[in-house]
């Protein structure tokens, strides 16, 4: 064999042989990825095959699957009352990944996960029977929230304290899901949605965090009686009126010039929502203490699950004490979630511990057999001591009788509530948010942690507030979620 022949061999081999290893690199490391990519037609024509697993809510299932006409795709999502629970369910569309709920069990969903099969399904490759998602949501808070939120952009969460259980989950305005399902028709009304100013799509209870505004002075509270700068809620605090923040000329002013806030003990700074007390008790006790409070709660957590993701709350860094004064009010680079205010109601009304919410229940097989309890896993952590949390309740209690959260009052039932009206926008020229955290206690043993937040409303500026359009939707809620 002459050299040219023998190169070209040599050279003909080992295209050969890196085909092959490339065929084999494919087949192998490769693959599964290939397998789950989202633009692979063949997952979508294999997960809508046949009917989904369900979504539960209260026994009923709130989700469906139907039928399609023609096509390759033979089975569409359907929801029943669709835009009542879309921020809990989110979609599954055979056109865009599923969110929420649909997203994070779509494997149980669709029959596809680990935990499904049988012996006789690993020996046969047969995918089993999709499994069910049973959440926590109570139909009743849910509805409650979501017809007194009405035509306002905003958001409320329910937290049962004891157990952790989210009752409800709403955002407004919302949209309904079935419009994302099928592949035909999604493009559509996915490109209608999100040119919408509003952003129906976006859940605000829990991926929207916003200046918290006044409802932040309970934090702020704990951290002062947790760290013995005051013994009680009724010790008088060192509060000057005006109070001047440190290293500026300004005041921090309050709302209400007439109330009497200087020198106010903590129940009536929160009775009245006393600026000045609480921005210069936050500079008495320093951002770090305040922070490390806030964290106890929930702030600044990135793994906030629920199991669908949170939006992590946020008490800000490396501040100087001005900002750490406009902090103690809930403002300067303060941020909470509705889910979050609702947890700082939930761990005072339990008496200081903190309950990890979820809103699943339970996961179940296709034969209803309980693959996870979620009820079970729930976690509690201290937050502040027994002593403390009973002193907050008496002034959350005190704010809901005579102070300014009145139209939250429920007869029958304790509730204890903090007001809140953050600035937005630069000077506070835009509309103000309104927030209210509260939670009610009923004479039978219910309890009903709640949290509010109106971004957007009809009413006058000037009657922005979180009594008069907060409260009342919290109000709706608490008397839903503890009716006998």
């Amino acid at each position: 064999m002459n050299k040219t022949i023998r190169r070209a061999s040599v050279f003909t081999l080992l295209l050969v042989l890196a085909l092959l290893v490339r065929a084999t690199w494919v087949q192998f490391y490769d693959g599964k990825a290939l397998a789950d990519d989202n633009h692979n037609r063949r997952n979508a024509i294999d997960t809508y095959s046949r009917p989904l697993g369900n979504i539960i809510v209260a026994g009923d299932t709130i989700t469906g699957s139907a039928r399609t006409k023609g096509g390759d795709l033979a089975y569409k999502r359907t929801y029943k009352d669709g835009k009542l629970y879309a921020a809990v369910t989110g979609y599954a569309s055979q056109a865009y990944a599923p969110t929420q709920l649909e997203g994070i069990y779509t494997d149980l969903l669709n029959g596809t996960d680990a935990k499904l099969k049988t012996v006789m399904d690993t020996v046969t490759g047969r995918r089993a029977d999709p499994g069910d998602v049973l959440t926590t949501i109570d139909p009743a808070v849910q509805k409650a929230a979501y017809r007194a939120l009405g035509g306002n952009k905003g958001a409320a969460v329910a937290i049962d304290p004891r157990t952790g259980k989210i009752l409800a989950s709403v955002s407004t305005p919302s949209y309904d899901p079935s419009t994302l399902t099928d592949a035909n028709t999604a493009g559509s009304a996915w490109k209608s949605l999100n040119a919408d100013e509003d952003k129906p799509l976006t859940n605000r209870a829990l991926r929207q965090p916003l200046p918290p505004g006044s409802t932040f002075k309970l934090v702020v509270a704990a951290a002062a009686l947790e760290n013995g700068l005051y013994e009680n809620v009724d010790e008088r605090t060192d509060s000057p009126d005006p109070y001047i923040m440190p290293g500026t000329v300004h005041e921090l002013p309050n709302e209400n010039k007439s109330a009497p806030c200087r020198n106010a003990p903590i129940r009536d700074a929160l009775r009245y929502s006393c600026n000045n007390v609480f921005g210069h008790m936050a500079v008495q006790l320093g951002q770090d203490k305040v922070r490390e409070m806030a964290e106890k709660f929930g702030f600044n957590d990135q793994k906030q699950d629920v199991p669908v993701r949170a939006y992590p709350s946020v008490y800000p860094s490396d501040m100087d004490k001005a900002q750490t004064a406009l902090s103690g009010i809930g403002q300067f680079d303060v941020t909470a979630t509705p889910l979050q205010m609702a947890m700082v109601s939930a761990a005072i009304a339990n008496g200081g511990k903190l309950v990890s919410p979820h809103m699943v229940s339970q996961i179940t097989d296709g034969g209803g057999e309980v693959l996870q309890d979620y009820d079970d896993d729930a976690d509690t952590r201290e937050i502040v001591s027994s002593s403390t949390a009973e002193q907050l309740q008496s002034a959350m209690e005190t704010v809901v009788r005579e102070g300014t959260g009145t139209n939250a009052l429920i007869d029958g039932v304790t509730v204890g509530g903090k007001t809140g009206t953050a600035q937005h926008g630069e000077n506070n020229s835009k509309t103000p948010y309104a927030w209210f955290t509260s939670y009610g206690k009923s004479g039978g043993g219910k309890e009903v942690a709640v949290a509010v937040m109106v971004e957007q409303s009809d009413a006058a500026r000037s009657e922005v507030s979180g009594n008069g359009l907060a409260a009342p939707v919290a109000k709706a809620m608490m008397e839903a979620a503890l009716k006998s």
